[in-house]
């Protein structure tokens, strides 16, 4: 759900990029997001893990990050890409459609070299990159790479701070209890003013209302908040109206806005529909072609 004022509905849809199977035809994965680019489908988004553990259950525990009556689909043995590399090859076979993490564990990355991966993949995409972050539910992840599952919130608002400093000042400074650097350059910058677009993720509380003050140009509801959006929007207004007034006034337009959103979307759902009604009939001719190209 975007925080700022809506102009028209947008579709995004999740693409695949895990299998618990022993073997996976991965070009049918790139063959449907060619064919959500043709179709028309605004945003495609992919998912990220770095390591399982073996504590799965973790996943339907709330208390940690993880979503009630959740199950992790493939056991600690499937198969899952890194998202920043499969979204770099469905921009070079795409044109139109945006490319989005929902969500990008981005705590586990440097921070400075996460910076230049997405402004690189936002250069050569042509400014299509948004980047939704959380902070998960697994702390063998954390641990995995040397890092505090308990200090997982103050980590990503570290490598937010990095990023975005790297990517909107040409001569960058920076001081905090994790890192200090002065008179750093990295180019190239993002194409999108500004820097690549963050999007929250999380439920309806104050950490994350903080968050999408500071960083957020969007808000990426999870747990309860799914089942009443509207009611969560406004209440995340309340939460980020403590922190900073404007963001809050934004998040007040989508609230007031969100009548109107069910009356356009109403009046777009039978195209789009038409429009996905094709993906089938598109990838399945993308793939054939595909097929011919290697042979």
């Amino acid at each position: 759900m975007e925080i700022g004022p809506l102009k028209h509905p947008e579709l995004s849809l999740y693409l695949g990029t895990y299998t618990d199977g022993p073997s996976h035809d991965w070009r049918a994965m790139l063959d449907m997001a060619r064919a959500m680019d043709v179709a028309g489908v605004d945003r495609v988004v992919v998912s990220d893990h770095v390591v399982f553990g073996e504590n799965l259950d973790a996943y339907a525990d709330p208390s940690i990050g993880g979503q009630a009556g959740g199950r992790q689909p493939t056991g600690p043995d499937g198969s899952w890409l890194e998202p920043v590399t499969v979204l770099t090859a469905i921009a070079a076979t795409t044109t139109r459609i945006r490319l989005g993490t929902a969500i990008l564990l981005a705590a586990l990355r440097r921070p400075a070299v996460l910076a230049k991966q997405l402004a690189t993949l936002d250069v050569l995409s042509q400014g299509r990159v948004d980047l939704g972050v959380g902070v998960g539910w697994q702390r063998e992840e954390y641990e995995a790479v040397g890092l505090s599952f308990a200090d997982r919130g103050r980590l990503l608002d570290h490598t937010l701070e990095v990023c975005q400093t790297l990517w909107t000042q040409q001569r960058a400074s920076y001081e905090s209890p994790e890192l200090t650097f002065d008179g750093i350059h990295q180019m190239p910058k993002p194409v999108q003013p500004g820097g690549v677009p963050v999007w929250i993720s999380g439920t309806v509380n104050k950490a994350v209302a903080r968050r999408i003050a500071r960083f957020g140009s969007g808000w990426i509801p999870w747990g309860p908040a799914n089942a009443d959006i509207s009611g969560a929007i406004a209440a995340m207004k309340d939460k980020v109206h403590e922190f900073k007034t404007d963001v809050a006034s934004r998040i007040t337009n989508v609230c007031e806005e969100t009548n109107n959103l069910r009356v356009h979307w109403q009046k777009q759902v039978d195209d789009m529909t038409e429009r996905l009604q094709d993906f089938d009939t598109i990838a399945q001719k993308q793939a054939i072609e595909s097929r011919a190209q290697t042979q």
